[in-house]
């Protein structure tokens, strides 16, 4: 993995997340606005995905998660949909050593019971190869959906208090967390969206309760190093409060 630093402007950041999930909107866009296919949008917002997860490595980031492929994105094209799993295994196969070399541990959140049988061995070798990996925790959204996660949630939950006997009133948010996808990261402290839409599309709805919202004009393969860093400094300036006032949350 190459040294970011070569590409970052220096600049003096604040207080930094722990956990930043980030929506990569616009390669169809990208591609569109450059006369190329729509394919070809997604395979430079590859670029894209190797700028930032540099970027959280080298401001030592915990915890990065980027939605790749939503539930809904079935309804797209089946030659796009192909292809896009395609280009799924294809980067699994070419960049899984290098995030072993650095330390980076990668995981698959979403329903991969409905990705193909070659795609789901992909993953699993994957992510036994990165398993026990303590760097950056790296995290991709693929056929993943926020009510899905929660709804799978409850349905674990639902067996293990049959399995233990706990009584409901004793659950609390922490242990039902638990059972959620992500559950044993810290909560999103930063959500990212690229191409100027401003929603964030069913993507970790409990995970990011407390999440500062940035949207960024910049389409998908358009956002490298130096709009990541703009981000985190963005973050950095933001007062957050978790439900007291600004005077409690500086006290």
């Amino acid at each position: 993995m190459t040294d970011p630093r070569q590409a970052i402007l220096a600049r003096k950041l604040g207080a930094l997340p722990e956990h930043v999930a980030i929506i990569m909107d616009g390669n169809n866009r990208w591609a569109k606005s450059h006369s190329l296919s729509g394919v070809a949008g997604h395979k430079a917002g590859v670029d894209a995905v190797r700028a930032v997860i540099e970027t959280a490595v080298h401001y030592k980031i915990p915890a990065l998660t980027l939605f790749a492929f939503s539930s809904e994105n079935w309804r797209r094209p089946p030659l796009e949909v192909k292809a896009l799993m395609d280009l799924f295994a294809y980067v699994l196969k070419l960049e899984v050593n290098k995030l072993h070399d650095n330390n980076i541990r990668l995981r698959i959140i979403g329903d991969t019971s409905g990705l193909s049988p070659e795609l789901q061995k992909l993953i699993v070798a994957a992510e036994g190869k990165t398993f026990a990996n303590t760097g950056l925790q790296l995290s991709i959204a693929a056929n993943y959906g926020g009510r899905w996660d929660i709804l799978e949630a409850a349905k674990k939950m639902a067996i293990d208090l049959a399995e233990n006997g706990t009584p409901p009133e004793s659950i609390s948010e922490d242990d039902f967390g638990k059972f959620l996808c992500l559950g044993d990261l810290p909560a999103v402290d930063l959500c990212i969206r690229t191409s100027g839409e401003q929603r964030i599309s069913n993507f970790l709805l409990w995970q990011m309760a407390y999440a500062e919202l940035v949207f960024v004009d910049a389409l998908w393969p358009e956002f490298k190093h130096q709009k990541m860093v703009d981000t985190l400094a963005q973050f950095g300036q933001r007062q957050r409060r978790f439900g007291q006032t600004s005077a409690q949350s500086i006290e």
